[in-house]
């Protein structure tokens, strides 16, 4: 298997994707996701309450056969989850993105992924910057967040963890991507 060059996106459906998401999110691999005891029902409010933030987005990115292999969340850091945390700029978007343990690793998946979320978020013209707030201890994301062009900023404390704020600029990623 080979790793696709290009993914689409579609909205999360809450109900219709719950279990798809209940075992990528309570896999050990996904424990930076916090979900490691949550039921079935848990995944399932958790992400009606998403669907119906208009602050908060959680999509699917599909592979070229049009099945769900990541999980790709974007939210606007002025309303959520970095409130009182950084002062927000206008164009200002943050995202989470979770790709689902497997038995069958693809060499460089999870990059192509990451650069995708990110194509994918500087493909609105109003999006200027993203921000990321991974824990401190993630030293996986960190790398991968510095290969699309993140520049880490300074460590926050979140009421769940203590998180490394960073940021990249659409010059950031194009200049990054291009490498």
């Amino acid at each position: 298997m080979t790793t696709p060059r290009t993914f689409t996106f579609r909205p999360l459906d809450p109900l219709k994707d719950a279990e798809l998401l209940h075992g990528w999110v309570t896999h050990p691999k996904a424990a930076f996701w916090m979900m490691q005891d949550a039921k079935l029902e848990d995944v399932e409010r958790a992400y009606m309450e998403i669907a119906a933030d208009e602050h908060h987005h959680a999509l699917l990115g599909l592979d070229e056969y049009g099945a769900p292999v990541f999980l790709m969340e974007k939210y606007d850091p002025a309303h959520r989850e970095l409130v009182g945390l950084y002062e927000p700029l206008a164009g200002d978007v943050g995202m989470h993105f979770l790709t689902p343990a497997t038995d069958k690793p693809v060499h460089g998946f999870t990059r192509a992924v990451i650069t995708a979320v990110m194509a994918h978020l500087f493909e609105d013209p109003a999006v200027q910057r993203v921000v990321v707030e991974p824990d401190v201890s993630n030293k996986a994301v960190h790398a991968l967040n510095e290969a699309v062009g993140f520049v880490p900023e300074r460590e926050i404390q979140k009421p769940e963890k203590t998180a490394l704020l960073s940021f990249c600029t659409r010059e950031q990623f194009e200049k990054a991507v291009a490498a």
